[in-house]
């Protein structure tokens, strides 16, 4: 059985398929659409993060494909209708980037707090702008958390350890769990309404596209602090543009972009805009542990049908 990883993962993974008998791994990154096409049909299952697009195409393509492997948690990636269509299982890591992504939206609330990043850039050019940076502390201050899954609990805990008060909109989620936690489940109305800092953390799909929009921006407290390290798309860009022109978000912090790289960059340039190039994934640990994780799920499947973590079955 044939595996093809077209996206590049950690070394770690690619030798955990060797402990799994009669599995050949190729790993060839960076192909065009084009490419993938003429490859795939000789592959078994794939592996990719989120630069490879499997479409419709590369399923159909795919005549002996039996299943994707997402390293990493979103598959806005994949067409999981086709792949549904043509019995295509497709496997994602939830829960392995978690630490690396929680901990980038933690620190993205103090850089927006204390504006870091201009701190630096105009240190940087030789000024003192001491006066002009006074920032604000976060302990006190009520975080809201929209989706508390792996990355928006992790967030919870470690935010009260600062002093915060807590509080998470998720249809999904027990108030048990959320009790256990020290965080208190609520209405999405509620977390808008209350929140000095809101930090976002939910998959990207047709239910969650576009729902930070002008509507819910307007929900929110004046001078509202504003987080995302999910996926890009959630937010509808233009309005929280025209959030922070009006002082309604007070600064934000944004790692995932509705077209990455962005190609209008007014809200990158902003200047109460912390900006990364969606790195919340981006640490070693993370992507060890991701590259482990769909390796060992691709390698159980194949050789025994064992499914773990399949978003489409």
């Amino acid at each position: 059985m044939k595996v093809l990883v077209s996206d590049k993962i950690a070394e770690e993974g690619v030798e955990e398929f060797a402990k799994y008998s009669g599995i050949e791994v190729t790993v060839k990154t960076g192909m065009e659409p084009d490419e993938l096409l003429k490859t795939i049909s000789d592959y078994d299952a794939l592996v990719v993060r989120s630069a490879t697009k499997v479409t419709r195409e590369v399923i159909e393509a795919g005549e002996k494909l039996k299943v994707v492997g997402r390293a990493g948690a979103g598959v806005d990636n994949i067409d999981l209708e086709a792949a549904s269509k043509h019995n295509v299982l497709v496997m994602n890591t939830p829960g392995g980037n978690a630490e690396g992504a929680a901990e980038l939206a933690i620190s993205l609330m103090f850089a927006t707090a204390r504006n870091i990043a201009r701190a630096d850039a105009t240190m940087k050019e030789g000024k003192w702008e001491k006066k002009k940076l006074q920032g604000v502390e976060l302990a006190g201050k009520k975080l809201g958390i929209i989706g508390i899954g792996f990355v928006g609990s992790i967030v919870g805990k470690r935010m009260k350890a600062f002093g915060m008060d807590v509080s998470a909109y998720d249809p999904y989620y027990s108030a048990e769990k959320a009790t256990k936690l020290g965080i208190r489940l609520t209405t999405l109305d509620d977390v808008l309404a209350n929140s000095d800092f809101i930090t976002v953390h939910v998959p990207r799909n047709k239910e969650t596209e576009g729902m930070i929009n002008r509507e819910v921006f307007g929900k929110m407290k004046e001078g509202v602090y504003f987080i995302n390290c999910s996926r890009g798309g959630i937010v509808v860009e233009a309005d929280l543009l025209d959030a922070l022109d009006s002082g309604k978000v007070a600064a934000a912090g944004i790692d995932v972009y509705s077209k990455e790289p962005p190609e209008d960059l007014a809200l990158v340039k902003h200047p109460r805009v912390t900006a990364t190039p969606h790195i919340g994934a981006s640490t070693r640990e993370a992507q060890i542990n991701v590259a482990l994780m769909i390796a060992r799920q691709i390698g159980e499947f194949l050789t025994t049908g064992k499914v773990v973590n399949a978003v489409n079955r």
